[in-house]
């Protein structure tokens, strides 16, 4: 019965109690009411406001509950589901919210893939512009120098000297930047070799990383070993910015039908600071694959960073 008519259905049916009992009760009211009088009345219109309203409590206690589990729904948590409990209108609603949530999960998923896939696409194209155009631009410039240097005079060799290292030096960082732009070597060597190179880069900037790698881990789809680089290089970008941390672990292993990616730190820890778009890009990209990114301390100290994809055997 829809809410409305059941509400209608029990002040109705109270109305047409009181009607009765005043009509069948051996009971009147005098002109001036009396003292008794007075008591009986309040006594009865207490009773009819107090059954009214548990008899409205009980049909609508399920839509408080469903307001509640509503409320603790988290987007950024796939799966999550209310319990198909209860009857009437309320299960209506709470089966009617489930396929909501799918339906928004599955237009989300298609709209991240399609997001990510465009990001990955343009960073493509910058890496490639960078190292096609500029790269090549400062390497004539290097070569221009070189040659210039047997015919300028030896009181100008100084600053010759300084304009190719500063020309080397940002032709370095170009390079650097493409590579973090599009990871080569992720799709020439493979993940381990992309992390290893990944950790030997933050090491060489001033955050020792140390790695470990399990072995016999199961082989992931190019689109999964994508978001396991994304996540770790995104990790240490946080701890070499954010964190104070005097060095990182990135340790890569199988735990039952997971594929279990962990960056640890031992910096200063979230301290309960609020997400950031960086994190947030992380939590979406691990959606895109069906998986999970938790954010916790470390161990000691820290802030550990775990991805979870699951895999399926062949």
């Amino acid at each position: 019965m829809p809410l409305y008519w059941r509400v209608c259905l029990i002040n109705g049916l109270l109305f047409v109690l009181g009607t009765a009992a005043l009509a069948l009760a051996p009971v009147t009211v005098s002109a001036t009411v009396l003292v008794s009088e007075a008591i009986v009345l309040v006594l009865g219109l207490t009773a009819v406001v107090l059954l009214n309203s548990l008899l409205l409590r009980r049909s609508l206690a399920p839509l408080d509950r469903l307001i509640r589990w509503m409320d603790k729904v988290d987007l950024q948590r796939p799966g999550q589901r209310l319990p198909e409990t209860g009857s009437g209108t309320a299960i209506h609603l709470v089966r009617s919210f489930n396929a909501m949530l799918a339906r928004l999960e599955t237009e989300r998923g298609r709209s991240n893939a399609k997001a990510l896939a465009a990001q990955e696409a343009e960073r493509h194209r910058i890496a490639q512009e960078l190292h096609d155009e500029v790269g090549q631009g400062l390497t004539a410039v290097l070569l221009s120098l070189k040659q210039l240097s047997a015919r300028i005079p030896d009181d100008l060799t100084g600053e010759l000297t300084l304009a190719q290292e500063t020309t080397r030096a940002t032709l370095e960082d170009v390079r650097r930047v493409a590579r973090r732009l599009r990871p080569g070597v992720l799709e020439d060597l493979g993940l381990h070799s992309a992390l290893a190179a990944l950790a030997t880069e933050f090491s060489a900037r001033g955050l020792p990383v140390r790695r470990v790698f399990s072995p016999g881990l199961p082989e992931l789809d190019a689109e999964a070993e994508l978001v396991v680089y994304r996540v770790a290089q995104e990790a240490l970008t946080n701890t070499a910015r954010h964190s104070g941390a005097t060095s990182a672990v990135v340790s890569l292993r199988r735990q039952g039908q997971y594929v279990v990616l962990e960056v640890e730190d031992d910096g200063r820890g979230m301290r309960n600071a609020q997400e950031g778009t960086g994190i947030l890009g992380m939590r979406e990209r691990a959606m895109l694959v069906g998986g999970e990114l938790s954010l916790g301390p470390g161990s000691p100290a820290g802030t550990r960073a775990s991805l979870r994809i699951p895999v399926v055997d062949a």
